[in-house]
């Protein structure tokens, strides 16, 4: 990119960490390269976020058949799928709102980003990208994934954190976020995190989350710094449920408990959340941890 990609929040999150120098190129660009073109071509789901009007973040999950997302030029990704009206994240995906995506292919441990604006929705969602970037494997387990029937189960909506919304948080080893800030370079964008299950920290409705070495961009915490609202997403892989979660998060930047592999650490206020139960026309097999995962610590 020919401008600074990040805004003011993702450097404040990068002066706080100690990365003064990192370069404004950064392998941010405006455009998906052709390797990236391919891959979300690839792929039978998609992670996305958006924002509701009033500035929450929301999360969710498209899926289709492989090749269901096209790419017809270098700034255009055409996903051949209809919102889900009965998802309060899908029903978001409208025309003119930020989204971010992110395509990861679990079973080569393999993901992009690409965040931008959504052009239309009619018989597809069209998406106009802004910034293209690629991620390293690191915390992403190896799962593989096959086709399952569709029977969504009716929303069920709660406040604070229920009991099997803490059941879901506390056997997870993945979960994804999305963030937003407004202004110059600002938007959606909606990240993986990993570790071993347990590696979240529930207090009644507060999560603690270690932040383990990764892109050093910083656009989740960096969003949290321009806004603290987010949007956690915890999928079931092996039953296609989805859990939902709404609050505010605070960065502890000097703070990561002895926690191995720990940087710092985020506490994130559950405030309200919903749940589908079988959303996912799809299930996931467990393969293995990651290395970089195995080297992290939990709460016991």
């Amino acid at each position: 990119m020919d401008r600074d990609p990040f805004h003011a929040g993702e450097r404040e999150a990068q002066r706080r960490a100690g990365l003064e120098t990192l370069p404004a190129s950064a392998g941010i660009r405006d455009f998906m390269p052709d390797q990236h073109r391919a891959f979300f071509e690839s792929l039978a789901y998609v992670f996305v976020g958006t924002v509701e009007a009033d500035g929450w973040p929301a999360a969710t999950l498209l899926t289709g058949a492989p090749g269901f997302i096209a790419s017809p030029d270098a700034r255009i990704l055409r996903l051949a799928v209809q919102p889900d009206m009965e998802d309060p994240a899908q029903a978001l995906l409208r025309p003119g709102a930020p989204v971010g995506l992110l395509g990861l292919d679990l079973s080569k441990r393999r993901r992009n980003r690409a965040n931008g604006r959504i052009a239309t929705v009619d018989d597809a969602i069209i998406v106009e990208v802004a910034q293209s970037f690629g991620n390293c494997p690191q915390y992403i387990q190896t799962r593989t994934v096959e086709t399952a029937p569709r029977t969504p189960g009716a929303l069920e909506r709660f406040v604070g954190l229920d009991a099997e919304a803490r059941a879901a948080v506390a056997g997870a080893d993945t979960f994804f976020v999305a963030t937003g800030a407004q202004g110059e370079n600002g938007g959606v964008d909606i990240s993986h995190r990993g570790g071993r299950p347990g590696f979240v920290r529930i207090e009644g409705d507060v999560l603690t989350i270690p932040d383990f070495r990764g892109n050093r961009f910083f656009n989740t915490l960096g969003n949290l710094l321009a806004e603290p609202r987010a949007a956690l997403l915890f999928p079931d892989f092996a039953t296609g449920d989805l859990t939902q979660l709404q609050g505010r998060a605070e960065v502890l930047w000097d703070q990561h408990a002895g926690l191995e592999g720990a940087e710092r650490l985020w506490r994130f206020t559950v405030e309200r959340g919903w749940r589908r139960r079988a959303a996912i026309p799809l299930r996931w097999t467990f393969g293995d941890y990651s290395p970089t995962t195995l080297a992290t610590g939990t709460w016991g």
